[in-house]
């Protein structure tokens, strides 16, 4: 029996070509999570880069399948929305998240492809009541393809952000960090946990040898079910015999 005559295939085949590009679920998920935006607002939050040219043209797609629509108002331009067609995929992008942040390893040219986003991931990750005093900036060096540098600024009672130009601080305010792209991005998904990184060398920290020592605490620890992944991970299989013996 071939796959067509199984029930659901033609609807899961309609689903994939219409929705199966890059931009046309990220454009239902901000909707979804931030609510109406204009075309501008669009192109600005999209993670990536998305050309003005294939925006319109996917909102256009979206607006024809009934996902997405544009309330006639007063406005010259009126914002887009979801349709409650459209509210009806953010469950399963809920699951689908789940089942990424489980199973899917980050994609390693990331970071140099969109450092705006990573660097988002990363001061997300900062524990605001454990930030230094007075500010603070991290500098991330990554050989990878190219040598790249980017910058995290924190500060007690400020919001962290990333740049991608040095900020121009005090030389005694950096805490100057040489990473490997593996750690940068379990750092800032929260799968990675900065002493381990520190100690194992996928993350090297040269500078203020008390700020050095502080980093760690700077940032939330890693959620339990997380670090209970990363041990199994590392540790080597043991069959059942193995563990009866351990056991005894």
């Amino acid at each position: 029996m071939g796959s067509s005559e199984f029930t659901g295939y033609c609807s899961f085949t309609k689903a994939i070509e219409h929705l199966g590009d890059r931009w046309s679920l990220l454009i239902v998920r901000e909707l979804g999570t931030f609510g109406p935006q204009g075309f501008n607002e669009l192109v600005a939050g999209l993670p990536g880069r998305v050309s003005r040219s294939v925006l319109a043209d996917r909102l256009r797609r979206l607006e024809t399948l009934g996902l997405v629509s544009r309330p006639e108002g007063s406005a010259p331009h009126p914002a887009y929305e979801l349709t409650a067609v459209g509210e009806g995929l953010m469950a399963t992008f809920g699951s689908l998240r789940a089942w990424a942040d489980t199973w899917l390893p980050e994609d390693p040219e990331m970071l140099e492809r969109d450092p705006d986003v990573v660097l988002g991931w990363l001061a997300g990750r900062v524990s605001p009541t454990r930030t230094p005093g007075r500010r603070v900036v991290l500098e991330i060096r990554l050989r990878h393809r190219f040598d790249r540098r980017y910058w995290l600024v924190l500060q007690h009672g400020t919001e962290p952000y990333g740049c991608l130009t040095d900020p121009l601080l005090e030389e005694t305010r950096y805490v100057y960090l040489e990473c490997s792209m593996p750690a940068v991005l379990a750092l800032a998904r929260g799968r990675g946990d900065w002493s381990e990184a520190l100690q194992d060398g996928s993350v090297k920290a040269f500078g203020d040898p008390t700020l050095v020592r502080r980093l760690p605490r700077w940032f939330r620890p890693v959620p339990a079910a997380a670090a209970r992944r990363i041990r199994d991970q590392r540790e080597p299989f043991r069959s059942p015999a193995d563990s009866e013996r351990v056991r005894r």
